[in-house]
């Protein structure tokens, strides 16, 4: 994996291999990035990046100037291993080890974006379930978006809040507002 843009543009970056994950793509990561920086001031956000993974989202963000990002995992390794890379780096990025549906739950802070990279075996249910409490909770500030990354054969059009939906490869990103 790498950060396609911002300070660190280029740096490569190999997360341990025990790790239970799937970066999102360059190819996807640049697409969705395209679509935000018309959308916003990287420099004036604050991020929350569920499912969190390898960091590989929030590293970008990061890289481009946001001065808040929170990035949440349940795995022990991958939130291990997103503090050792934000330490090297000097990222920005506060890490919490819950379990995500439960920390959406009880979260009362509010970002601007909410990136959520679930497996992609959660089904539409769960999704809808962790969409549904991210707006009765009001955790989107005016403006805000949520973005589901899921695969092409899951539909997530039918929830509330749906905007649109991005296909890149066998990533999707939908938008939700």
């Amino acid at each position: 994996m790498r950060i396609i843009s911002g300070t660190y543009k280029g740096r490569r970056l190999t997360a341990p291999k025990s790790l239970p994950v799937r970066p999102t793509t360059d190819f996807a990561k640049e697409g969705l990035f395209n679509i935000l920086r018309n959308r916003y001031e990287f420099a004036t956000l604050s991020v929350l990046d569920l499912f969190a993974g390898t960091g590989n989202i929030s590293y970008e963000f990061a890289s481009r100037g946001v001065p808040q990002i929170v990035a949440v995992d349940s795995h022990f390794g991958c939130v291990k291993y997103i503090n050792e890379v934000s330490a090297e780096f000097g990222f920005p990025i506060q890490t919490m080890k819950a379990d995500v549906e439960k920390y959406v739950g009880m979260q009362k802070g509010s970002f601007d974006i909410i990136f959520a990279d679930p497996p992609y075996s959660f089904d539409s249910e769960t999704l809808s379930k962790i969409t549904s409490k991210v707006f009765e909770n009001n955790l989107l500030k005016d403006d805000g978006i949520l973005i589901i990354e899921h695969a092409k054969h899951t539909d997530l059009s039918q929830l509330a809040h749906y905007e649109e939906s991005r296909k890149y490869g066998i990533s999707v990103f939908s938008f939700f507002s």
